[in-house]
Protein backbone atom coordinates (compact mmCIF):
# COMPACT_ATOMS: atom_id res chain seq x y z
CA UNK A 1 0.00 0.00 0.00
CA UNK A 2 2.72 2.53 0.96
CA UNK A 3 4.60 1.71 -2.24
CA UNK A 4 1.51 2.56 -4.30
CA UNK A 5 1.04 5.82 -2.41
CA UNK A 6 4.70 6.77 -2.91
CA UNK A 7 4.49 5.88 -6.61
CA UNK A 8 1.33 7.98 -7.01
CA UNK A 9 2.89 10.99 -5.26
CA UNK A 10 6.01 10.62 -7.40
CA UNK A 11 3.85 10.47 -10.53
CA UNK A 12 2.00 13.61 -9.48
CA UNK A 13 5.32 15.50 -9.42
CA UNK A 14 6.42 14.13 -12.78
CA UNK A 15 6.19 17.53 -14.48
CA UNK A 16 9.63 18.27 -12.97
CA UNK A 17 11.43 14.99 -13.65
CA UNK A 18 14.98 16.30 -13.37
CA UNK A 19 17.09 19.11 -11.98
CA UNK A 20 17.11 20.96 -15.33
CA UNK A 21 13.32 21.21 -15.38
CA UNK A 22 13.16 22.30 -11.72
CA UNK A 23 15.78 24.96 -12.47
CA UNK A 24 13.86 26.15 -15.54
CA UNK A 25 10.64 26.48 -13.52
CA UNK A 26 12.41 28.32 -10.67
CA UNK A 27 14.27 30.72 -12.95
CA UNK A 28 11.12 31.69 -14.84
CA UNK A 29 8.95 32.17 -11.75
CA UNK A 30 11.65 33.90 -9.69
CA UNK A 31 12.49 36.29 -12.51
CA UNK A 32 8.79 37.10 -12.94
CA UNK A 33 8.55 37.80 -9.21
CA UNK A 34 11.69 39.93 -9.28
CA UNK A 35 10.79 42.14 -12.23
CA UNK A 36 7.19 42.40 -11.09
CA UNK A 37 8.45 43.35 -7.65
CA UNK A 38 10.73 46.06 -9.02
CA UNK A 39 7.85 47.64 -10.92
CA UNK A 40 5.53 47.22 -7.95
CA UNK A 41 8.06 48.77 -5.58
CA UNK A 42 8.31 51.83 -7.82
CA UNK A 43 4.51 52.23 -7.73
CA UNK A 44 4.24 51.58 -4.00
CA UNK A 45 7.13 53.94 -3.24
CA UNK A 46 5.16 56.75 -4.91
CA UNK A 47 1.97 55.90 -3.00
CA UNK A 48 -0.01 54.27 -5.80
CA UNK A 49 -2.65 51.62 -5.13
CA UNK A 50 -1.20 48.55 -6.84
CA UNK A 51 2.19 47.96 -5.31
CA UNK A 52 4.84 45.36 -4.69
CA UNK A 53 2.70 42.30 -3.92
CA UNK A 54 0.14 43.00 -6.64
CA UNK A 55 2.76 43.35 -9.35
CA UNK A 56 4.68 40.30 -8.16
CA UNK A 57 1.55 38.14 -8.17
CA UNK A 58 0.44 39.40 -11.57
CA UNK A 59 3.84 38.66 -13.11
CA UNK A 60 4.12 35.22 -11.52
CA UNK A 61 0.53 34.34 -12.38
CA UNK A 62 0.96 35.34 -16.01
CA UNK A 63 4.23 33.39 -16.17
CA UNK A 64 2.62 30.31 -14.69
CA UNK A 65 -0.38 30.45 -17.03
CA UNK A 66 1.87 30.27 -20.09
CA UNK A 67 4.75 28.23 -18.65
CA UNK A 68 2.73 25.14 -17.75
CA UNK A 69 1.23 24.56 -21.20
CA UNK A 70 4.47 25.60 -22.91
CA UNK A 71 6.56 23.11 -20.94
CA UNK A 72 3.89 20.46 -21.53
CA UNK A 73 4.45 20.86 -25.26
CA UNK A 74 1.31 22.77 -26.26
CA UNK A 75 1.27 23.88 -29.89
CA UNK A 76 1.99 27.57 -30.58
CA UNK A 77 -1.51 28.19 -31.97
CA UNK A 78 -3.08 26.81 -28.81
CA UNK A 79 -0.64 28.69 -26.61
CA UNK A 80 -1.65 31.93 -28.31
CA UNK A 81 -5.19 31.37 -27.04
CA UNK A 82 -3.85 30.94 -23.50
CA UNK A 83 -2.04 34.27 -23.85
CA UNK A 84 -5.24 35.89 -25.14
CA UNK A 85 -7.04 34.64 -22.03
CA UNK A 86 -4.34 36.08 -19.77
CA UNK A 87 -4.55 39.45 -21.52
CA UNK A 88 -8.36 39.51 -21.25
CA UNK A 89 -8.29 38.51 -17.58
CA UNK A 90 -5.72 41.16 -16.73
CA UNK A 91 -7.94 43.67 -18.53
CA UNK A 92 -10.68 43.02 -15.97
CA UNK A 93 -8.22 43.46 -13.12
CA UNK A 94 -6.97 46.71 -14.64
CA UNK A 95 -10.50 48.02 -15.11
CA UNK A 96 -10.93 47.83 -11.35
CA UNK A 97 -7.98 50.17 -10.87
CA UNK A 98 -9.52 52.96 -12.97
CA UNK A 99 -11.78 55.46 -11.24
CA UNK A 100 -13.54 58.46 -12.76
CA UNK A 101 -14.54 61.21 -10.38
CA UNK A 102 -17.70 62.97 -11.51
CA UNK A 103 -17.03 66.23 -9.70
CA UNK A 104 -13.81 67.14 -11.46
CA UNK A 105 -14.26 64.93 -14.54
CA UNK A 106 -10.86 63.37 -13.81
CA UNK A 107 -9.76 59.81 -14.38
CA UNK A 108 -7.43 58.17 -11.87
CA UNK A 109 -5.62 54.87 -12.13
CA UNK A 110 -4.84 54.71 -15.84
CA UNK A 111 -1.09 54.48 -15.26
CA UNK A 112 -1.62 51.89 -12.53
CA UNK A 113 -3.77 49.84 -14.89
CA UNK A 114 -1.23 50.16 -17.69
CA UNK A 115 1.53 49.15 -15.28
CA UNK A 116 -0.37 46.02 -14.25
CA UNK A 117 -0.97 45.22 -17.93
CA UNK A 118 2.74 45.69 -18.68
CA UNK A 119 3.68 43.56 -15.68
CA UNK A 120 1.47 40.75 -17.00
CA UNK A 121 3.16 40.99 -20.40
CA UNK A 122 6.57 40.79 -18.74
CA UNK A 123 5.34 37.78 -16.77
CA UNK A 124 4.26 36.10 -20.02
CA UNK A 125 7.75 36.71 -21.43
CA UNK A 126 9.28 35.10 -18.33
CA UNK A 127 6.92 32.14 -18.56
CA UNK A 128 7.89 31.56 -22.17
CA UNK A 129 11.58 31.58 -21.30
CA UNK A 130 12.26 34.98 -22.86
CA UNK A 131 14.21 36.27 -19.88
CA UNK A 132 16.27 38.90 -21.70
CA UNK A 133 13.12 40.33 -23.28
CA UNK A 134 11.46 40.46 -19.87
CA UNK A 135 14.39 42.28 -18.24
CA UNK A 136 14.68 44.81 -21.08
CA UNK A 137 10.92 45.46 -21.02
CA UNK A 138 11.01 45.96 -17.24
CA UNK A 139 13.90 48.41 -17.57
CA UNK A 140 11.99 50.41 -20.18
CA UNK A 141 8.86 50.35 -18.00
CA UNK A 142 10.91 51.74 -15.12
CA UNK A 143 12.11 54.55 -17.36
CA UNK A 144 8.52 55.37 -18.27
CA UNK A 145 7.30 55.21 -14.66
CA UNK A 146 10.31 56.77 -12.97
CA UNK A 147 11.91 59.25 -15.34
CA UNK A 148 9.17 60.49 -17.64
CA UNK A 149 7.11 62.11 -14.86
CA UNK A 150 10.14 64.31 -14.12
CA UNK A 151 10.40 65.33 -17.77
CA UNK A 152 6.70 66.09 -18.11
CA UNK A 153 6.44 67.86 -14.74
CA UNK A 154 9.92 68.98 -13.63
CA UNK A 155 8.75 70.31 -10.24
CA UNK A 156 10.35 68.53 -7.25
CA UNK A 157 8.26 65.67 -5.86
Amino acid sequence: MWDRIAATVSEEFSDAPDLEQVTRILVRLLLAALVGGVLGYEREHHGHAAGLRTHMLVAMGAALFVMVPDLAGMEVADLSRVIQGVVAGIGFLCAGAIVKTSSAQRVHGLTTAAGIWMTAAIGVACGLGREATAVLAAALALVVLGLLPRVVDPRPR
